[in-house]
């Protein structure tokens, strides 16, 4: 939670430090009247900030605790850090390199050095710097990518997870479906504003179009060459989020009201079938949901809570206020076609959080799956196993108290848990020679997801203590 706070925190001020810069200001008015620097810059950070919570790929991985979310933590850090050096050259080169230490540490080394370079090479030309200051800061962050590798180097971190194109086009599609869900709704206005400032990012560049658009291309190239894509993308999300601000200034109000049209129907919607699913939980009216819970979900049983159907009605009461406060009339803010899509997210998720949580639960735990293990297998058992994923393993250990043990021709234990496509392979018909089949095992949610209990042949015919 507190990095997740860290990484809104630190998208905000990225963009306000960003917005500061003189090509990234308004166009002064003849008469005066336009909004001072520091005001200006603000509202593009709120904006920036409410992109940044409507965006659907942070949905997940904000509410996990995972490495993913700490390499996010990373680059928002880099991404401040080098939004920072012109107005806090050292204050921001600091922070840039922890969030370098961050990444490399994490799990992403190769990717923290493809930035650290980029960030180099960016100040080297850097316009709104003096050069004494950017020799500097570039001698700075050389050294500090230097010792950076060679810590890598010496705790041997270095981990390369890339992925070949067996058929190119159809890789490259999968990857464009990847961004455009994943980075919605940032990525129209993150196009749109590329357009709008052109002349920024070509003949007179500035750091708070050029930037952004470096820390996208390179993180969307690597994520297209690891196997874990989805994954990768997620480091582009602040910077995704600052082109999505400096797109609002130029946008006409036709755009806006569309903006506003569609996430209210979009949202509305998402809600209105969230509510209509739990009822249907709840009654078994409408029928049809209902059964879609029964066939998705065997042997759930929703219960009934108080609590969060009430934090679920407070939600959609403030966004039924929210909209109506939308759509009134009021002085018009440039943050504002932003809120609707912020919140929207938000209140989906609340729904999902509250009203689904006891399904999504069932759905992705592996509660039930050792509950059928546990109705074969004695608690005190020892267990040999085989083929298990690290998901699969973990819950055996935390849901159950059997000691595990690898499978070997030496092992100890009386009974065997198995992958059932390890279990089918030929190959490995002699490890599974003197066990005897007991049954088959499954998580009602993912029928392909089988496991095989096993017990030595010489005790099958033996009587079973009671579990």
């Amino acid at each position: 939670m507190a990095i997740a706070a860290l990484c809104l925190a630190m998208t905000w001020y990225a963009i306000d430090a960003l917005a500061r810069s003189p090509r990234a200001q308004p166009v002064s008015f003849a008469f005066g009247g336009e909004a001072r620097p520091k005001d200006y810059a603000r509202t593009l950070a709120d904006a920036g900030l409410l992109a940044l919570i409507a965006t659907l790929g942070l949905a997940v991985p904000l509410h996990e605790t995972s490495p993913m979310l700490v390499q996010l933590g990373g680059s928002s850090a880099l991404f401040m850090g080098v939004a920072l050096l012109r107005t806090k050259p050292w204050h921001g080169c600091w922070i840039a390199i922890a969030g370098l230490f961050t990444l490399a540490l994490s799990g992403a080394p190769a990717l923290g050095m493809i930035l650290g370079l980029a960030a180099i090479c960016l100040l080297v030309w850097a316009p709104d710097l003096e050069r004494s200051k950017r020799v500097s800061l570039v001698i700075c962050l050389f050294l500090a990518l230097v010792l950076m590798a060679t810590v890598i180097q010496e705790w041997g971190l270095w981990r390369w997870r890339l992925r070949a194109w067996h058929n190119p086009m159809s890789e490259a599609r999968s990857l464009l479906e990847l961004v455009l869900w994943f980075t919605w709704p940032c990525w129209p206005l993150a196009f749109w504003s590329l357009w709008s400032w052109r002349r920024q990012w070509g003949r007179q560049w500035s750091m708070h179009v050029v930037w952004p658009l470096t820390m996208i291309a390179i993180v969307t190239i690597v994520s297209a060459l690891t196997t874990s894509s989805e994954r990768t993308l997620l480091l582009a999300l602040p910077a995704y989020a600052a082109l999505a601000a400096f797109a609002l200034p130029t946008l006409q109000r036709s755009v806006t009201a569309l903006i506003d049209w569609f996430t209210l129907l979009f949202f509305s919607g998402c809600g209105i079938i969230i509510w209509v699913v739990w009822l249907a939980m709840q009654t078994g009216w409408p029928p049809q949901p209902a059964a879609n819970v029964t066939r998705l979900a065997p042997g759930f049983a929703q219960t009934f809570e108080i609590f969060p159907l009430l934090v679920a009605l407070i939600g959609t009461g403030l966004w039924v206020w929210l909209v109506h406060w939308r759509v009134g009339r009021h002085r018009t803010a440039l943050w504002k076609s932003l809120v609707l899509p912020s919140a929207g997210a938000a209140l989906c998720w609340l729904l999902l959080m509250t009203l689904w949580l006891p399904l999504l639960n069932y759905a992705r735990s592996y509660v039930p799956l050792v509950k059928q293990v546990k109705q074969v297998i004695p608690d005190t058992a020892c267990v040999a196993i085989q083929g298990l994923n690290t998901g699969q393993i973990a819950a055996l250990k935390w849901h159950g108290s059997w000691p595990l043990k690898k499978l070997s021709p030496t092992s100890p234990c009386e009974w065997l848990l198995v992958d059932a496509q390890w279990a089918a392979d030929p190959l490995h018909a002699d490890d599974l020679a003197s066990w005897s089949s007991v049954q088959k095992v499954n998580r009602p949610t993912r029928t392909y997801e089988n496991l095989l209990i096993y017990r030595r042949a010489s005790q099958a015919n033996a009587p079973r203590a009671a579990p």
